[in-house]
């Protein structure tokens, strides 16, 4: 089947990937032209479009209840707004000469080409899977689709014991320790860091953690996964390193994700040094007039360190397709770049980080002061204050703020915002420590515990000049 041949005096859009980025994408490029003067056709490979990756081990965890909670709007809703939804249809190449894409129908096995006059790929990420023995017997799940949250489910159902290994430390992997914990399952983390939670310095992932540890959560760190046994069944039964077995009823993969740019590979089109797509300001496709891209499959860019990173996310993603529906439709809109900014919470504790890590500060270059502080969610004295710890990174010199990082408990997360603007307006720690923040004994004490950081900083600082 050929779906090629010409469609009239309207354009045609088509849009690789159905959930963040390329959905807000297409519903902003109708918002901004009608169906009568654009087509738009997705391709999504899998059952749902438009819904919240993020929420999954929440509703593994029986946190959210209904799956469908997670779903920010269904394939028959955007078909209520004349955009063509194909789901299970699986793009496989792109024919950047000819303008056109060739997909196959994953139920019938069927291709077609469907010619376009502006694409946008939004592939997303994959999950990385690496090759060892029992990688992919029954019970070993990753969790980046609803598909993938409704299989751990189904296998949690039916499988007697209640041991669950989750490999790798990262958001994923201590969000689905407590959607385990939670469970009921005894719970063991198996990671190869020195600590959890990578994208946080050693010395605070330390606390993550004592803190998992006092959850009843077992952390294994500094340990390579060699192989996942399995039964007489065919079933996993432990995760294997080389010094232990860890034994499991289910194994969740919590390793990280990569870019998802194999088709913008073989069409040639520009990779980073971390295999994401490279786009200019309006997101689209360098080298390309008619090509856009966004979501985790793009490397953006690091407005403190003025490098090109990948970071997945779904606020980045929502952002990208806003901006890309709107050139795509005959607007005009840019992206800046990001700070890095992401907050997470294991049970209770909650985690947060913006900006750059000690060792991002030294792969760029950077010379810098680091300060540690404790304080409180509230003023000491008011009912169920609860301690935080702040890490603040200075640049030299100039007392440029460099990177926040947060760990504690009720209150804590969420100030990380309070440092994330302050990178995004190249403030110093003296201009942080001199914001006029709200302050009452229930939400804060006198001086904000980011404040206090910065207070430090300023005053290391001007000891080492």
């Amino acid at each position: 089947m050929d779906t090629s041949a010409a469609h009239g005096a309207r354009e045609r859009l088509v849009v690789i990937g159905g959930d963040a980025a390329g959905m807000s994408a297409a519903s902003q490029a109708r918002r901004m032209k009608g169906p009568d003067e654009l087509e738009i056709v997705a391709f999504e490979r899998g059952h749902f479009t438009s819904y919240s990756a993020c929420g999954i081990p929440y509703w593994v965890g029986g946190d959210v209840e209904d799956r469908d909670r997670l779903i920010a709007r269904t394939p028959e809703e955007h078909r209520a707004r004349d955009i063509d939804v194909r789901l299970r249809t699986e793009v496989t190449e792109i024919d950047l000469d000819r303008g056109r894409v060739r997909s196959r129908d994953l139920e019938s096995g069927t291709e077609a080409w469907t010619s376009y006059d502006k694409l946008v790929i939004a592939t997303g990420a994959r999950p990385v899977r690496p090759e060892l023995p029992g990688i992919d017997a029954p019970g070993v799940h990753g969790v980046q689709t609803l598909d993938d949250g409704q299989a751990l489910l189904d296998t949690l159902a039916r499988t007697g014991g209640r041991r669950a290994v989750v490999v790798g430390a990262g958001y994923i992997g201590v969000e689905m320790a407590e959607a385990m914990i939670n469970r009921g399952y005894e719970v063991t983390v198996v990671n190869r860091g020195r600590e959890p939670m990578a994208t946080l310095d050693p010395d605070m992932g330390r606390l993550v953690h004592e803190a998992m540890a006092g959850m009843g959560i077992t952390m294994v760190n500094e340990a390579e996964v060699t192989g996942l046994p399995t039964g007489d069944d065919g079933r996993v039964r432990a995760v294997a390193t080389a010094d232990a077995e860890y034994p499991a009823d289910v194994v969740v993969l919590g390793i990280g994700v990569r870019p998802e740019t194999a088709l913008a590979r073989a069409a040639g089109l520009p990779l980073g040094d971390h295999g994401g797509l490279l786009t200019d300001r309006s997101l689209r496709v360098r080298g390309q007039e008619n090509v856009w891209a966004g979501g985790d499959c793009v490397e953006v860019l690091d407005l403190v360190s003025g490098q090109q990173r990948h970071i997945p996310l779904g606020t980045h993603a929502n952002k990208h397709g806003q901006i890309i529906g709107a050139n795509v439709g005959g607007g005009y809109a840019t992206f800046p770049g990001v700070v890095g900014t992401a907050v997470s919470k294991v049970c209770d504790l909650e985690i947060a980080r913006t900006g750059l890590r000690e060792k991002d500060a030294h792969r760029v270059g950077l010379r810098f002061e680091t300060v540690t502080i404790e304080s409180t969610s509230r003023a000491g004295y008011y009912p169920d204050a609860s301690p935080m710890t702040v890490k603040m990174l200075a640049e030299l010199r100039t007392g440029r703020l460099l990177g926040v990082q947060i760990v504690g408990r009720e209150g804590a997360g969420k100030r990380v915002d309070i440092a994330a603007v302050a990178l995004t307006a190249g403030m110093t720690v003296d201009q942080v420590a001199a914001l006029d923040l709200g302050y009452a004994p229930p939400f804060s004490p006198v001086w904000d515990p980011v404040q206090v950081a910065a207070r430090k900083a300023a005053t290391r600082l001007r000891g080492a000049r």
